[in-house]
């Protein structure tokens, strides 16, 4: 972990201090920013993707296939297809921030409260009824979007994609609050995890309360997914991706190493993929796609191997 923490300094230095033509103050500042979002994304997705895939008790699943990327990218299609393009444009600031978060995060609230209410709750019903709804959402999205115009279509198909150097800087306070109060809750509940993986049966006699840790557990990654998708836009695989990595890296189920370690993974990834990609092969735009491409890669890799989700 000391190592992978010295790379990403080393990293994110530089990312902020090479390479630096014309105004110095004003690269530094927007690398800052970009940087920023860079920790957000790399924070929010790792942790919430661990701690998804513990109380999944799976490794091969992440929050998006509870529909959280379909709902932000019809949310958007609906925008445009009812405003015009230029919709996107004239919204953009923290009240959308908060709103697309607010209902992304409503929106797994109702449904955690529809589905663990029922008499006949469980959380396997819980992922088929969020994979419907994923699939759902993405029908409706793309029928939208066959009746946009050329224009419109393009204005809101950079929106689709996650991206890091858009951010706005006014964001970052906000998602750094975030951030630093459901990572303290889950650190709070790190022994709470590690007992979770033992299962239901086990769990319930060491004293956890399996229904309420999940209900929380699942609003806190809802929330994390949620904030980072509307800052950053979707990324479905990256999540993922350091979360494996970190269990390999680490060796050990415990979070109080995994969680810490998928982080930084994923902060280097990031600092030092942008860096590369921006500088070396001037592609800084692809980032994410490769990232994505990669983790798809992975996911299918340990689908195959497994032969079962």
């Amino acid at each position: 972990m000391a190592i992978v923490g010295v790379l990403v300094v080393v990293a994110a230095v530089c990312y902020l201090l090479l390479f630096i033509r014309g105004s110095f103050q004003f690269a530094f500042d927007r690398r800052l920013t970009t940087l920023g979002t860079m920790v957000v994304v790399a924070f929010a997705h790792a942790i919430a993707t661990v701690v998804f895939q513990t109380v999944t008790s799976n490794r091969i699943l992440t929050p998006s296939i509870m529909g959280f990327d379909s709902l932000y990218v019809m949310m958007q299609t609906a925008m445009v297809f009812v405003f015009g393009g230029s919709a996107l444009a004239r919204t953009d600031g923290l009240p959308k921030l908060v709103v697309q978060t607010v209902l992304m995060v409503l929106f797994a609230v109702l449904l955690y409260r529809w589905l663990f209410a029922g008499r006949f709750a469980n959380l396997h019903l819980l992922l088929l009824v969020g994979v419907v709804l994923g699939l759902a959402f993405e029908s409706l999205s793309s029928f939208l979007q066959r009746l946009l115009s050329p224009t419109d279509y393009d204005m809101l198909s950079v929106r689709l994609f996650g991206r890091m150097s858009n951010s706005d800087g006014s964001y970052l306070p906000l998602a750094f609050a975030v951030c630093l109060v459901v990572g303290a809750v889950v650190w709070h509940r790190r022994h709470r995890l590690d007992t979770l993986l033992l299962g239901r049966d086990t769990s319930v006699g060491l004293g956890v309360d399996h229904k309420r840790e999940l209900t929380v557990l699942l609003v806190l990654v809802a929330v994390l997914v949620a904030f980072a998708t509307a800052l950053a836009g979707p990324m479905t695989f990256f999540g993922f991706l350091v979360a494996t990595l970190a269990y390999q890296l680490t060796g050990t189920h415990e979070h109080r190493h995994v969680l810490p370690m998928a982080f930084l993974l994923g902060l280097f990834t990031l600092v030092a993929g942008q860096f590369l990609m921006q500088h070396v092969f001037y592609a800084a735009g692809f980032l994410t796609v490769i990232i994505e491409f990669v983790g798809g890669i992975v996911f299918l890799v340990l689908l195959l191997r497994k032969g079962t989700l």
